[in-house]
C-alpha cells in the first residue's frame, strides 16, 4: 500500500489503481460483524434486499410474509456496537400490504422517495416512501417472480416484469400502464435485468432454459439467445440435463451471470464473444430465484452467491471459489453489495439480515500493535529530538 501512495504522490500512478487495490483488500477481508445487528422484523424468510444508490444509507427488504421494511444503515450512536434500526414497515396490519410473498424490492434509482415491490399476489406496487402508500398498482394474470428498473435510463421509465406467463411485460411509470410485451420464451420468466451501460438493452432468463437479450426499441424478437454450449446443438442434446431452470441473472458491463437448477450449475456468459465460465455447483435447496450480487471497484471483481446457509465468493472472470461466508442458521436467499464501504448484507430463511464488513488481517493488527509499543517507549521520534550542543556544556 505504501508503494501505491508513494507513486500517487509522485504522480507516477493512476489514482484509480490505489482505490481498486484498497477495495480489493477490503473485500478479501470480509467477515461477519459481531457489533452490528439489523432489527429482526420479518416473521418468515427474507427473499430480497436492496440498498439505495443515492446516499447508500437506506436498505429495503421483502419477506415471505409479504412485509416490506426500510432500514437505516448509518451509525449515529457514536458507539462501536449498534443496531440498524427499522425506520418504517409495511406490516400485516397495513391495508396496502402484499397478501403473499414479496419476491423483489427495488429503490427508484434517482430518488429515495419511491420504491417498487412485486409479489406472488400477482401485483407490482409503486410506493411513495413518505406515506407508505402505493401510488400505482399493476395487476397481472400470474405470480410475479421479478421486476427491474434501469439504473441509467433517461429516455424511458420502463419496468421489466417477469411472471408465470412467458411474455415479458414492460410497464411505464409515466402512463401507469403496460405498454409492451416481449415474446420468445416458452415458460415462466424467472429473472429480468436491464443493462447498466445501454438503457434499451434487457436480458431475461426463463424456465425454458434460455437466456435472451432484447433491444426494446425493436419490434422483432430478441437480439440473440445464449446457452451453455455456445449454440452447439449436438452437445446440448447429449448433456441436456446440465442446464435446467435459470434462477438468477445480473448484467455486469458487457456480460452477465445466470444459474441453472437441475444440477445447480452457475455459469458466466460473456455477451460480446459468447463464451462461458463455469463456476461449478451451487447449493440451492429452495429451487427458486436467488438474488446474488457483484462487487464494484475491485480488481478482480467478485461474485457473492447464496449457497445453502452460506454466501459463496467467486472471482468473476475465472470462476475460482475464494471463500465462503458462514453465519446464517438456514438457507440464504439474497445478498447485496454496498459499494461505498465494500460491505455485503445477506438475508435468509432464518429471518435474519447479516452484515459482512472488512476487517484488518492479523498481520495488520500485529504491525499496528508493534507501532503502538514503539511509540510508548519513545514518545518523540529521534529524528525530531533536539540535537543542538551548548557552549556552556
Amino acid at each position: 500500500m505504501l508503494g501505491f501512495l508513494t507513486a500517487r504522490r509522485a504522480g507516477l500512478d493512476d489514482p484509480l489503481r490505489l482505490r481498486r487495490a484498497e477495495s480489493t483488500r477490503r473485500v478479501l477481508g470480509l467477515q461477519l460483524n459481531p457489533d452490528r445487528d439489523v432489527d429482526r422484523i420479518h416473521g418468515n424468510g427474507i427473499n430480497t434486499i436492496d440498498i439505495e444508490a443515492v446516499e447508500g444509507r437506506y436498505m429495503l427488504s421483502g419477506g415471505a410474509d409479504g412485509v416490506i421494511v426500510i432500514y437505516d444503515l448509518e451509525n449515529f450512536s457514536g458507539k462501536l456496537q449498534y443496531s440498524c434500526k427499522a425506520v418504517c414497515t409495511v406490516g400485516r396490519s397495513s391495508r396496502y400490504v402484499h397478501k403473499f410473498s414479496v419476491e423483489t424490492v427495488q429503490w427508484y434509482p434517482y430518488d429515495t422517495g419511491m420504491f417498487v415491490s412485486s409479489s406472488f399476489d400477482k401485483t407490482m406496487k409503486v410506493w411513495d416512501t413518505e406515506t407508505l402508500k402505493p401510488a400505482e398498482v399493476f395487476q397481472f394474470e400470474g405470480n410475479v417472480y421479478c421486476h427491474h428498473l434501469s439504473p441509467i435510463a433517461r429516455k424511458h421509465s420502463l419496468i421489466a416484469v417477469g411472471t408465470t406467463n412467458p411474455k415479458i411485460q414492460l410497464c411505464d411509470l409515466k402512463s401507469g400502464s403496460r405498454i409492451h410485451i416481449l415474446q420468445g420464451h416458452r415458460a415462466e420468466v424467472l429473472s429480468v435485468r436491464w443493462s447498466p451501460r445501454y438503457e434499451h438493452i434487457l436480458a431475461t432468463a426463463s424456465a425454458d432454459s434460455k437466456v435472451k437479450v432484447w433491444d426494446v426499441r425493436r419490434a422483432s424478437g430478441s437480439l440473440f439467445t445464449l446457452d451453455q454450449h455456445n449454440g452447439d446443438k449436438s452437445k446440448a442434446s447429449s448433456e441436456a440435463g446440465i442446464v435446467g431452470i435459470f434462477l438468477f441473472i445480473k448484467f455486469f458491463v458487457s456480460f452477465f451471470l445466470s444459474g441453472a437448477d437441475f444440477k445447480d450449475i452457475l455459469l458466466c456468459y460473456y455477451v460480446i464473444d459468447r463464451e462461458t465460465v463455469n463456476y461449478g455447483k451451487v447449493c440451492n435447496e429452495s429451487r427458486k430465484r436467488l438474488q446474488f450480487t457483484v462487487s464494484r471497484g475491485c480488481s478482480p471483481e467478485f461474485v457473492f452467491v447464496p449457497c445453502g446457509s452460506s454466501v459463496a465468493v467467486y472471482t468473476l472472470h475465472t470462476g475460482e471459489l475464494v471463500t465462503m461466508l458462514r453465519g446464517h442458521y438456514n438457507s440464504v436467499d439474497c445478498c447485496e453489495f454496498h459499494p461505498d464501504y465494500q460491505e455485503v448484507y445477506s438475508g435468509g430463511k432464518d429471518c435474519n439480515i447479516l452484515a459482512w464488513v472488512p476487517v484488518l488481517r492479523p498481520s495488520d493488527v500485529e504491525e499496528d500493535s508493534d507501532h503502538e509499543g514503539a511509540a510508548g517507549q519513545s514518545s518523540v521520534n529521534p529524528a525530531f529530538q533536539d540535537a543542538w550542543s551548548s557552549d556552556e556544556d
